[in-house]
């Protein structure tokens, strides 16, 4: 059974950083596509940032050059490092297994919130 668990959220002024993790168990980790999605309120589901089993990295434009993912195999964790962080930013962040699309028969953790405010 895939279980992903995110941790790291919190409220953060425009222009603060945050660090995202995502412990996976369940699935062989390093051998899978994980990406990070999110929910702004009320709003649907909108991919990240994703990263590949060989380690390539994949951004949407809107976080491009602010957000980093990156992924310790050895730990089965999945990471996202968040600068710059902008008032849309705001919602509740995802780890996703097995997609570099928001995909809904995909495992996906319980999520952790991001708070950017001015």
């Amino acid at each position: 059974e895939v279980q992903l668990m995110e941790s790291g959220g919190g409220e953060v002024q425009s222009g603060g950083s945050l660090t995202l993790s995502c412990g996976a168990s369940g699935f062989p980790f390093s051998r899978s596509t994980m990406s990070w999605v999110r929910q702004a309120p009320g709003k649907g589901l909108e991919w990240v940032s994703g990263v590949d089993r060989s380690g390539t990295t994949y951004y949407s434009d809107s976080v491009k050059g602010r957000f980093t993912i990156s992924r310790d195999n050895a730990k089965n964790t999945l990471y996202l490092q968040l600068n710059s962080l902008k008032i849309e930013d705001t919602g509740m962040y995802y780890c996703q297994e097995g997609s570099l699309a928001v995909c809904t028969t995909c495992g996906r953790g319980q999520g952790t919130q991001v708070t950017v405010s001015s």
